[in-house]
C-alpha cells in the first residue's frame, strides 16, 4: 500500500471527513515519526512496532564490480522491529 491508497482508504472509511483532511493528517504523522527519527528518538506504536534508528560504523567495504577496496562512512539508518500483535496477525494467531 502506498501513501495515496492508505489516504484514499482512510477517507472511504470516515466520509465526514474531506480528503484533504486526511491527507494533511496522514503527512503530519509521518512527518512527526520522520522528525522525531532524525533526533534520535525511538517511535513506538503499540500493537504495531517501533521506529528506531541505528548507527552503522566506519568500514571498508568493496566495490562489486572492480574489487577494489573502498571506504563507506558512518551513518544511521532506519529500523523497524514488529509488535506481537501485528507479529501475531501476520502468523495467523
Amino acid at each position: 500500500m502506498i501513501r495515496s491508497e492508505l489516504i484514499l482508504k482512510l477517507a472511504e472509511e470516515n466520509p465526514h471527513l474531506y480528503q484533504r483532511d486526511v491527507e494533511r493528517i496522514v503527512n503530519t504523522i509521518f512527518d512527526e515519526i520522520t522528525d522525531a527519527m532524525s533526533r534520535g528518538d525511538r517511535v513506538e506504536l503499540r500493537g504495531f512496532g517501533a521506529f528506531s534508528v541505528k548507527k552503522r560504523d566506519a568500514r571498508m567495504g568493496r566495490n562489486p564490480r572492480t574489487g577494489e577496496s573502498v571506504k563507506v562512512e558512518e551513518k544511521h539508518v532506519p529500523f523497524f522491529k514488529t509488535g506481537k500483535l501485528l507479529r501475531d496477525r501476520l502468523n495467523g494467531k
